[in-house]
């Protein structure tokens, strides 16, 4: 008889009038909910090493507050068509400028004013004795932020019997675009104190540095002897005040972190390891993208999250697998640009554990 065990219930009306549909996965060592709007993770729940089961994530008891992204703060949510920064809202493919709205001061975030995050999608579950999963569709149309070509877009989340959750992406277009997407989860393994005592890895050698309006400067620069050296674990609050200019830009981490390496089998490369060493819970990333952006939760307000608890400054951390910010503009990163006929993909798997005393 298998241990999985798939639920769906209606969790309110989007702001176009259609149900919310919320569709809670559960294995015996992790829980997780994801609703169709906006694709986002509400919830994730694993024990620690007393096996007291809690939540792991910042987010909200009901839908409608996710509706409002200037609270919202893109917990848990599925970020497109280009996760992260466009600097001024324009680029080209070819011949071909494009402009789109602003909404991250000069520049665009997270896909625009009203990116994937800020949809309704079509749901599709399925369950069998391995694994339980959660499909998201969607048609983006030609011109949504202005981004160019009609875009169709799917989204898995799938949770094993072993409590691995994968991510799978996968969008096609009718025209040459560009696509960066991405999921935007804010983690804290214990949840009753900011995450400053977190013990963070990061296998990267090199970080994407950003100049003042948080655009990459082009570069690639080498961690080592700097507050960015992750290779080995270390404190997120240990070094997160120093005197780096890269620290005072971004009011924290804010960086997106090189991975390189032979990926495995799978086509994944291990991209962050994270520790919550009072109670125990880990966590593992792994990803077919080129980069993991760190962000410290450095712009968290206080705002009022589950149980009205509030979330102040750097209550969670996130660690978004995705290309570089940028990137259309800038030639010499990873492209993300996407052609007719051409499928992309991209894959995020996470692994939650506990460590021993």
């Amino acid at each position: 008889m298998s241990k999985l065990k798939l639920t769906e219930e209606v969790w309110g009306r989007s702001p176009a009038g259609r149900d919310v549909r919320r569709f809670t996965l559960v294995s015996p060592t992790v829980q997780v909910a994801v609703m169709s709007y906006g694709g986002v993770i509400t919830s994730v729940r694993t024990p620690d090493r007393r096996g007291e089961w809690d939540e792991i994530t910042l987010g909200y008891d009901e839908a409608a507050p996710y509706f409002d992204r200037t609270t919202a703060s893109f917990f848990g949510a599925l970020i497109g068509r280009y996760g992260n920064r466009i600097a001024g809202g324009r680029f080209s493919l070819g011949a071909q400028a494009y402009r789109l709205p602003l909404n991250g001061g000069p520049n665009t975030l997270h896909g625009g004013p009203r990116g994937f995050d800020q949809h309704d999608w079509d749901a599709r579950a399925e369950a069998t004795d391995d694994a339980l999963s959660v499909t998201l569709t969607r048609r983006s149309p030609d011109g949504e932020e202005g981004f160019p070509g009609a875009l169709d877009v799917s989204v898995t989340y799938r949770l094993d019997a072993d409590g691995t959750l994968d991510l799978l992406y996968r969008a096609v277009t009718d025209r040459p675009t560009v696509v960066n997407l991405t999921n935007h989860t804010y983690w804290n393994l214990r949840g009753d104190r900011d995450v400053l005592d977190h013990v963070l890895e990061l296998p990267a050698a090199r970080f994407v540095p950003v100049r003042a309006d948080m655009i990459p400067t082009g570069d690639l620069t080498g961690v080592a002897g700097t507050p960015l050296d992750f290779r080995t674990p270390q404190p997120v609050g240990a070094r997160i005040g120093g005197d780096h200019e890269q620290l005072r830009l971004a009011g924290g981490y804010d960086h997106t972190f090189v991975l390189e390496g032979e990926p495995d089998a799978g086509g994944l490369r291990r991209a962050a390891h994270l520790s919550e060493p009072g109670l125990g819970r880990t966590l593992e990333v792994w990803t077919s993208e080129p980069g993991v952006q760190f962000y410290s939760g450095n712009f968290l307000t206080g705002q009022p999250g589950r149980g009205a608890r509030p979330y102040p400054r750097r209550w969670g951390l996130c660690l978004e697998t995705q290309h570089y910010p940028d990137s259309p503009n800038q030639p010499q990163f990873p492209s993300t640009r996407l052609d007719p006929g051409e499928a992309y993909r991209s894959h995020t798997r996470y692994r939650f554990g506990i460590a021993p005393d």
